[in-house]
């Protein structure tokens, strides 16, 4: 089966018209290589019609399209559930769980964590960091917003830091988000060991807690309200912007996987008409997970 491409949604669900649509869509992308038994190594099957299982000729284990996938024991539908994927990558800004909801006739907390296992998936896989010019800077978000200037300890607020790299035209290539506990060196330090190589040109403001990170990283501190962090500025704005307009209200440990998806977005916005089909195959490529391992309930 062809992977699909492009934006458009009456394309897509002209494309996936039902659930068999689907099943046998998530079937290409699993058993793209050779299929080989998971129970006895047999690599013989038969196809079942019905969902597009193998059946191994040899044992007879039946493995579906979605098992040990992010799809297994989806139980409102494959269709819903590529749809929810759809406009979580291939949309501009994606929905609530409460307004996914509505649009696919599902509850409030199926939609709910059905989109975070969608962003599990979308987390990065840390193995590309970044080599080029970066720019380091922190914000908060939540509570009640104020004009006052320098680092908020406001205990209500949520502490991110971001970097964002920038291309030889001086826009943004890739931007990276995590959640710290407080400005040390420490917690800043997390954004740099997990998307930031030694290599890269680093370019920060002048809090202290970057000093420390100078023996191992190219740091260059300058002052932030110069032009250079026109960049970072917008878009950490961008972001503050689609976290208000889109959730009411989120758990301070889960902001890093709404930041995880805002980040996916924007750092595949060149390449949306294969957005959708990446990210399902990132989706068939992660073991399924439960609400145990979400860890923050509803």
């Amino acid at each position: 089966m062809e992977s699909f491409k492009g934006e458009s949604i009456i394309d897509f669900f002209n494309t996936f018209k039902t659930d068999l649509d689907c099943l046998e869509y998530l079937a290409s992308i699993k058993w793209k290589g050779d299929f080989r038994c998971s129970k006895c190594n047999h690599t013989k099957f038969t196809i079942r019609k019905l969902n597009f299982a193998r059946d191994c000729n040899l044992c007879h284990h039946v493995e579906s399209p979605t098992a040990n996938t992010i799809f297994h024991k989806v139980k409102f539908g494959t269709r819903k559930a590529f749809g929810i994927v759809f406009e979580m990558s291939a949309t501009t800004k994606s929905l609530s769980s409460s307004q996914m909801a509505k649009r696919y006739s599902i509850s409030r907390p199926t939609a709910w964590l059905f989109m975070h296992k969608v962003r599990s998936a979308m987390h990065s896989s840390e193995l590309n960091p970044v080599v080029g010019t970066v720019y380091v800077d922190e914000f908060v978000y939540g509570g009640k917003e104020n004009l006052k200037q320098g680092r908020s300890n406001n205990t209500k607020k949520k502490k991110i830091v971001a970097a964002v790299e920038l291309d030889e035209k001086g826009g943004v290539k890739r931007a990276y988000f995590k959640r710290i506990d407080d400005y040390s060196s420490d917690e800043l330090g997390k954004i740099f060991q997990s998307h930031i190589s030694p290599e890269a040109k680093i370019k920060t403001d002048k809090w202290t807690g970057y000093k420390p990170l100078k023996k191992q990283y190219n740091i260059e501190q300058i002052k932030s309200n110069t032009s250079d962090f026109f960049q970072i500025n917008t878009i950490i704005h961008q972001v503050k912007a689609w976290l208000r307009s889109t959730y009411s209200w989120m758990h301070e440990q889960n902001i890093e996987k709404y930041l995880d998806e805002y980040s996916y977005r924007l750092n595949r916005s060149i390449h949306k008409q294969s957005i959708f089909n990446n990210l399902i195959i990132k989706m068939m490529n992660q073991n399924h997970i439960g609400l145990q391992k979400i860890k923050i309930s509803i």
